[in-house]
């Protein structure tokens, strides 16, 4: 498989299926520290800092790579943690955007 992180995001109007479950998990080797759902329509994955000013920081950087992939995670910061959850509402699940813009998110500065 291609460097996940190499790749785009692209635009999603619901036009393609949301991955099966098999499809999700065999992407999940590719993203450690990721977490799939339980009913695998997404994916999560905490991340810890030192302070609450480097997950600020964090919650930014992965913000303007969201915009810059046209993918939005869903952000939950708080004192030295940052929560990033991934699905793609427009198909109701997983797509491969979320595993793509889950690679490029765990390349971010930490």
């Amino acid at each position: 498989m291609d460097k996940l992180a190499d790749r785009s995001c692209v635009p999603c109007d619901g036009d393609f299926p949301a991955l099966a479950r098999e499809q999700a998990e065999s992407f999940m080797e590719h993203i450690p520290g990721w977490n799939l759902s339980g009913d695998a329509t997404g994916i999560s994955r905490e991340y810890r800092f030192k302070d609450f000013a480097d997950a600020l920081a964090f919650t930014n950087a992965v913000g303007a790579l969201a915009e810059e992939e046209g993918h939005h995670p869903d952000i939950a910061l708080s004192w030295g943690k940052v929560g990033v959850s991934l699905t793609t509402h427009a198909i109701g699940g997983l797509s491969e955007n979320d595993i793509i813009l889950a690679a490029k998110i765990d390349l971010l500065p930490k």
